[in-house]
């Protein structure tokens, strides 16, 4: 097995960061935004000027895609992906790897937990327009464990391609 792990070379370990962090957050991403969708759905389909309201509750889990991408996009940008062939070797390559892996995790969870706890403030809404403010508030919470993930992830690209 571990033959397997140093076989690979250091610009496909990056790639496979890159790979992992964008297919986490675009995961939790579509899941969060499929699971608060369905419940803004049943609510708009009962009052249709409770839309505005309710959109940036749904829209709120596909931060954690955007998290991801960045992160990819980071990697691409920090191995010199645009500029030519990049040369890593499997130690700095296995680094960036592991730099993704806190955006593919946390932004993987924190998407579909994100989609959960908007479903309650989708219900708060429902019941008490005036409150959609309030109903942000709660969602805002999962979204802080995402941002610190693509924030370690960014320091640490950062060092091991520095």
């Amino acid at each position: 097995m571990m033959d397997f792990v140093w076989q690979m070379s250091g610009v496909e370990w990056a790639l496979l960061g890159a790979v992992s962090a964008a297919i986490g957050g675009g995961i939790g991403s579509s899941i969060g935004i499929a699971a608060v969708s369905g419940a803004a759905t049943g609510v708009v389909s009962e009052d249709s000027s409770k839309f505005g309201r309710l959109l940036p509750l749904a829209a709120m889990p596909g931060t954690q895609g955007i998290y991801g991408f960045i992160t990819a996009l980071l990697v691409f940008i920090f191995i010199g992906l645009f500029e030519g062939d990049p040369a890593l070797t499997a130690t700095e390559g296995i680094r960036v790897f592991l730099s993704c892996l806190p955006v593919a995790f946390v932004c993987l969870v924190s998407g579909i937990y994100q989609g959960v706890t908007a479903i309650g403030s989708v219900g708060m809404v429902a019941r008490r327009d005036e409150e959609a403010g309030k109903a942000l508030i709660f969602p805002a919470l999962v979204e802080t464990y995402a941002v610190f993930s693509l924030i370690l992830s960014v320091l640490m690209l950062t060092i091991v391609t520095g």
